[in-house]
């Protein structure tokens, strides 16, 4: 009998192992060195340049199951560079084995970002522009790199991008898995179970009503609302170490849950 009992612990253990590795595929102990490279796409059907900045894991092993991140920056007044100004977070995230796309959305030649009028109707241009900027770069790298995970695709900006994020998960909630905003402050962020839904907010700037859930919406929607000590605008390269450690600890156990 005590033979049969150990048999079955066992066999739960193993069981359990299996399951945990295939519940997040991504999960590792190993730390890469990080390659930056860059490159600009282009849309024919909107005549549009996309920047991109990609940052992933310098390695000559293929990583199975490799997940997509793509990371959209704030606002930077169309004067350009804004998608490498966040390389402590692009950076850390290649280092655990992420497939990271900064996506450089302003151009010089945009219109600038509107000031007056109810936010969320004035800027939805700019929002929208960007959520196109997201799909077509997705779709190009569905192409060419076929091997990535694009099945648990994650989201991440902040401020305007938070709301690019925002806006993409609400019109386009099958093709991602998670999106993460930092302190995105008009767009409401959508009220679904899926994609999975976090956000961190900085410590000096409000939400607009309705941007954020209620407590009754997160638990429903197992929404996940995290208040930070960090202000709005160090959530960049201009945060400081203990800022940054806190960001990046924050969005790697979103990213393992």
């Amino acid at each position: 009998m005590y033979k049969i009992y150990s048999l079955l612990l066992i066999c739960f253990l193993l069981l359990s192992c299996s399951g945990n590795k295939k519940a997040n595929v991504q999960a590792s102990n190993t730390i890469y060195d990080v390659k930056l490279d860059s490159l600009e796409l282009f849309d024919k059907s909107r005549n549009r340049i996309i920047p991109v900045a990609l940052y992933y894991p310098k390695t000559n092993k293929k990583i199975n199951k490799q997940q997509v991140i793509i990371f959209s920056h704030g606002y930077g007044e169309n004067k350009g560079g804004d998608n490498r100004i966040y390389s402590y977070l692009t950076e850390n995230l290649a280092s655990k084995g992420y497939f990271v796309i900064s996506i450089q959305h302003e151009l010089p030649n945009d219109e600038l970002l509107a000031m007056e009028g109810d936010l969320k109707i004035t800027r939805r241009p700019n929002w929208e522009r960007g959520c196109e900027n997201i799909l077509f770069v997705l779709n190009e790298f569905k192409k060419t790199n076929p091997e990535l995970d694009f099945k648990h695709l994650t989201l991440i900006g902040h401020s305007n991008g938070g709301d690019m994020t925002a806006l993409f998960a609400t019109e386009y909630p099958k093709l991602v898995s998670k999106i993460i905003t930092m302190d995105n402050r008009r767009m409401p962020l959508p009220r679904i179970n899926h994609p999975q839904v976090y956000t961190l907010r900085s410590s000096n700037y409000p939400a607009d009503e309705f941007v954020l859930p209620t407590e009754q919406e997160q638990q429903k929607y197992g929404m996940t609302v995290q208040p930070t000590s960090i202000e709005h605008r160090d959530m960049d390269n201009d945060a400081t170490i203990e800022q940054r450690k806190a960001i990046n600890t924050y969005i790697e156990s979103y990213l393992s849950k």
